[in-house]
């Protein structure tokens, strides 16, 4: 009995470092935030932008998420779906490059903290001079 509450406490131990880990948490708001951004998405389709394309879509006066083809095959709600994607991913786009621009800022900005060129280039020089007076000795010590 002891040895099947050991096993069932290190489990939960277990589990409780995998659910309270930043990237499960992370990863957890980010599909709450990508649900509620999806249903912000498809009003923004439903109520805004296919209004202005209804009457370019209709058939014979019918409302773009009736069109259907044979039985049953709704085009329409298909088309909504469609433009629901094509707009989430061309914002998903534009936040990936944002970031990407300002993670390259903030690299180079680290990287920038390079000192005068001048004493760059006399660093270069004297790793260079060193090298070859290590040269030249071992040179010396071989004669």
């Amino acid at each position: 009995m002891a040895r099947a509450r050991r096993r069932a406490s290190g489990f939960l131990r277990d589990f409780q470092e995998f659910a309270l880990k930043g990237n499960v948490v992370d990863l957890a708001i980010a599909v709450i935030i990508g649900a509620a951004f999806g249903k912000i998405i498809t009003s923004f389709v439903e109520d805004v932008i296919m209004p202005l394309i209804n009457p370019l879509v209709s058939l014979s006066g019918k409302d773009w998420r009736t069109i259907t083809v044979g039985p049953g095959i709704a085009i329409g709600q298909f088309f909504g779906s469609i433009v629901d994607f094509l707009i989430i991913a061309f914002i998903l786009f534009v936040a990936i490059k944002a970031l990407q621009k300002f993670k390259r800022q903030e690299n180079t900005t680290i990287e920038s903290p390079l000192t005068d060129p001048n004493l760059a280039a006399q660093e270069k020089l004297t790793g260079a001079l060193n090298r070859l007076t290590n040269t030249l000795e071992s040179r010396n010590t071989h004669l």
